[in-house]
């Protein structure tokens, strides 16, 4: 019993399906390689590195710590200060070099022009590095 016969009376036709099995095959053989040997990648290269004294660098970015309080008074630092006081304040820190931070701790009540009068006082003084202080919810 024979299925077919190499003879098709002189009608051949190119086969129109491509396999796609094997290409699977080899992909799904390189994906578990890839996934084997990947965490391989990630160790270090041991080197017995030199000991030498040396200094720390200060990598701490120096900081003005501003509150207000419910009342609206105005506190640099800890120190109680009037809003025109500021400008001073602030152009001599920002005047020492180092790009400095200002950090913004405000009273739930205080009003809200105070806080953009503070602001626009760092601003204009050139501390664009500003922090709002908040505490956690519980």
């Amino acid at each position: 019993m024979s299925f077919g016969s190499f003879d098709n009376g002189g009608m051949t036709q190119p086969m129109a399906e491509i396999n796609t099995t094997p290409l699977v095959d080899v992909m799904l053989v390189l994906l578990v390689i890839f996934i084997i040997t990947a965490p391989l990648f990630h160790q270090a290269v041991p080197v017995d590195l030199p000991r030498v004294d040396s200094t720390k660098l200060d990598d701490k970015p120096l900081t003005i710590t501003v509150a207000i309080n419910g009342d609206g008074q105005v506190y640099v630092d800890g120190v109680a200060s009037e809003l025109a006081a500021l400008p001073a304040r602030f152009s001599a820190v920002v005047a020492h070099g180092r790009d400095p931070e200002l950090h913004l701790r405000a009273d739930r009540n205080t009003r809200y022009e105070r806080v953009t009068e503070v602001l626009a006082v760092a601003q204009k003084c050139g501390l664009s590095r500003i922090a709002f202080v908040t505490e956690p919810r519980n």
